[in-house]
């Protein structure tokens, strides 16, 4: 992973661009919206991670992008053979990933806002990937 001032300058205009996005718009005033990308990174360098879109309405962005760093973490926990219940908590599930030692670290990438009278609000969340 790389940070956006260094992936700015890797891009180049016209170029192709692949990315995992997440938006979510609405312009129904006081609605709270949230756009959140999630990634989970295993231990053993040769294996692939996971990356993970969610975009919901009532979600603080903490919530949602707690939701996504979870899907991440347990769809690349159910490709490398780790148990889990899916109905305990995040922080339950976080403990059993640790103690495995197949996932090194998850994070997530999260915006949220809440509509203004007579506005339309739109949140992003984005991977990119740069080549």
């Amino acid at each position: 992973m790389i940070s956006k001032t260094q992936g700015l300058k890797d891009l180049v205009p016209g170029g192709l661009t692949f990315c995992v996005l997440s938006r979510c718009c609405s312009n129904e005033p006081k609605r709270l919206l949230a756009a959140s990308v999630g990634c989970a990174i295993p231990a053993n360098k040769s294996s692939y991670g996971y990356i993970s879109e969610h975009h919901a309405f009532g979600q603080t962005e903490k919530q949602a992008g707690d939701y996504a760093e979870d899907l991440a973490a347990a769809m690349l926990a159910s490709t490398l053979g780790i148990d889990f219940n899916v109905d305990e908590s995040w922080d339950d599930k976080k403990e059993i990933f640790k103690i495995s030692g197949k996932i090194v670290r998850t994070r997530n990438v999260t915006q949220s806002a809440i509509v203004r009278n007579g506005g339309y609000t739109t949140v992003v969340a984005a991977a990119v990937f740069v080549f």
